[in-house]
């Protein structure tokens, strides 16, 4: 029997169609109040509102119903790819979005500089989202972290963000993470999940020790934590799948990364949204397949901070123009998550989602927001079958069977 995945590559078909699909990280919401409006319906958006009129909106949901998730299984989703069957750590992400190239032997860290009161316990989760020119002097304290029968390799991410490489024999892959997701407690410790990565998990606990030494006289990151314990993904690329050439184009590490592993140029260096919509522009001619991504829905939404949402989502609709004037055969608009302000954090609500073509049957929903697309054409459906949706629109899937 077929899978997905087998109908993607044996129904594919070349044209010259443009795909963009814009993703507006953590973009569903929640009221603040019962009654009221999430942030997507208080927004001011009349650009998303005449995308949603001409075209078909729904509710995507990233994983499973009740499954609240991380970045990465959220973006796999949309990019077509089970978040069930293929696991993809943070570690790895983090790494290949700064252009670290994975071996077999490794092991890669997402890592977060925090800070710690004098009790030990955290005080900051994201050390004051400390500027990234402060976190690269922090982080060449920890080149000086030495670990037995290893190689480590550290390096600066984005801000408070940075990347740890555990390269060498015996290492697995699955070890829990050691940030508690909350403060006035310390970090955890390093667990492995499995046998085979128990050396992992102890080698880890050792560079916190080291690390830590090194960095308690810092007035903001003076501790650490580590998430996304993963090694080397082996998953299906764009091309091979859909028969795209893909291109991503985003400000964050991250996700560079985790389209990188999934087979996209990235392309441009762009550091906001208005310089994102000119490496589009630049590179129209390239490829078939856009993915642009706007990570502050999902920082404010983190902080709690519902106006701030509000006006990030707007910024966001201010760029729908020069997007449509380039003319995509297919334009999406959705998010990986919901990451109500109200809850402070990544939920399991789905996600507002919004398709636009020349072919793909306008329902009756003329505003794009929670309440809309819960009415609307495209129902509610796992995230992973958008792409399938992307493709048949842009012409590009022929049919299934005699």
């Amino acid at each position: 029997m077929p899978t997905y995945h087998d109908l993607m590559r044996d129904l594919q078909v070349k044209n010259d169609s443009k795909i963009v699909m814009l993703v507006a990280d953590g973009l569903g919401g929640l009221p603040m109040a019962p009654g009221g409006k999430t942030e997507l319906e208080t927004a001011n958006t009349p650009h998303l509102d005449a995308l949603a009129a001409d075209g078909v909106c729904g509710l995507s949901i990233p994983v499973l119903p009740g499954i609240a998730p991380g970045s990465g299984p959220g973006h796999l989703g949309l990019f077509g790819y089970d978040p069930m069957q293929f696991l993809i750590g943070r570690g790895a992400l983090e790494a290949t979005g700064i252009g670290l190239e994975l071996q077999a032997q490794d092991v890669a860290v997402r890592g977060n500089f925090c800070t710690l009161d004098a009790a030990g316990n955290i005080s900051d989760r994201r050390a004051g989202r400390i500027a990234s020119d402060e976190s690269l002097l922090v982080v060449e304290k920890l080149q000086q972290v030495k670990l037995p029968g290893v190689e480590v390799i550290v390096r600066a991410v984005k801000e408070h963000r940075f990347v740890v490489i555990f390269r060498g024999a015996g290492l697995g892959g699955h070890v829990r993470d050691t940030d508690p997701q909350q403060t006035g407690v310390p970090p955890l410790a390093a667990v492995a999940d499995d046998a085979a990565s128990q050396r992992t998990a102890e080698l880890a606990n050792q560079f916190v020790a080291q690390a830590r030494e090194l960095i308690k006289d810092e007035p903001k990151a003076n501790g650490l934590t580590l998430r996304g314990f993963s090694a080397k993904p082996a998953i299906p690329s764009y091309q091979e799948l859909y028969g795209l050439r893909a291109a991503a184009i985003a400000v964050y590490p991250m996700y560079k990364g985790l389209a990188s592993l999934v087979g996209m140029d990235i392309v441009g260096q762009a550091k906001d949204l208005n310089e994102q919509v000119a490496v589009l522009e630049q590179n129209w001619q390239k490829y078939d397949f856009f993915f642009l991504h706007f990570k502050y829905t999902d920082a404010a939404g983190e902080d709690g901070d519902f106006a701030a949402k509000v006006k990030r989502i707007e910024e966001f609709d201010a760029i729908i123009p020069a997007i449509r004037k380039l003319g995509p055969s297919v334009l999406i608009v959705t998010g990986d998550h919901s990451t109500p302000a109200y809850l402070k954090g990544h939920s399991w609500h789905p996600v507002p989602t919004l398709l636009h073509s020349d072919c793909c049957r306008p329902d009756t929903c003329t505003t794009f927001g929670e309440d809309a697309c819960l009415r609307g054409g495209l129902g509610q459906f796992q995230a992973q079958y958008l792409m399938g949706l992307a493709m048949a629109n842009a012409g590009r899937l022929s049919k299934f069977g005699a």
